[in-house]
């Protein structure tokens, strides 16, 4: 993609007001987080500092900094000559990513479910009435992110929670995947109320086990796009028409 393309391409995809100094570092990178999770920034492109300056009209270092971010969120990965790169959508330790968010999310539960009052559970059970009608899939990750982080918002150890919360951050992107190319979303509904049913009654072991058997979905979408897509590399390239060798 030529330069000037490519500033016509980001001006398109994340417009170009400028943002108040203030907040010009969190707005830069919310717009960047949501374009990245809806797709309009694909997996592989570079985003250089200098130009996400010139085009919001701010020094470098709130872009710096909200590249940083967004980094630590999975979603940016840095590339020797390219800098800031959008990262694939899925990569080959994802799998390991969900064993870790298990065993995180199972602890969160231990030390929330017994604390979690009838607000709470009427809180995670509205997101849940949220998602069932809910068709833009940026709007469906943050939902079910909110759900998640309720769940385990009692849980007296705050690094816990930001741990936890970094993982469900990262998993917003592939949840769209799941939901829109692996028709998940009614499963995920259901294991959804089960998890709130349980989590309701105080019952914290089934409630763990339930995390898991839903958590694990993920895994086994994970593992069946990634078979896909080594079959899919496998395959030999297309022989040449002999006429087209004739050139």
């Amino acid at each position: 993609m030529r330069r000037t393309e490519k500033e016509q391409f980001l001006r398109e995809t994340l417009g170009d007001e400028q943002p108040p100094a203030h907040q010009a570092r969190a707005i830069i990178e919310e717009k960047l987080r949501s374009a990245i999770l809806d797709g309009r920034l694909p997996a592989g492109i570079a985003l250089r500092q200098q130009e996400l300056a010139t085009l919001f009209g701010v020094s470098r270092m709130p872009v710096r900094e909200a590249l940083r971010q967004l980094e630590a969120q999975s979603l940016l990965r840095v590339e020797t000559h390219k800098g800031a790169v959008v990262a694939p959508l899925i990569n080959e330790d994802a799998t390991d990513a969900y064993a870790l968010r298990i065993l995180l999310e199972s602890e969160a539960l231990r030390q929330s479910i017994p604390l979690l009052t009838p607000d709470d559970i009427n809180t995670a059970r509205g997101y849940i009435e949220k998602l069932e009608v809910e068709t833009d899939y940026t709007v469906m990750g943050t939902l079910n992110r909110l759900f998640h982080m309720t769940l385990y918002s009692k849980a007296h150890n705050t690094r816990l929670l930001k741990l936890v919360e970094d993982g469900l951050n990262e998993e917003e992107r592939f949840l769209r995947f799941n939901l829109e190319h692996m028709n998940l979303g009614k499963v995920s509904q259901n294991d959804h109320l089960e998890l709130l049913e349980m989590a309701a009654v105080g019952n914290v072991e089934a409630t763990i086990e339930a995390l898991a058997h839903h958590l694990n979905r993920g895994v086994e979408a994970i593992n069946a796009y990634l078979s896909a897509r080594k079959a899919e590399d496998a395959k030999p390239a297309p022989a040449l028409k002999k006429r087209a060798l004739a050139h």
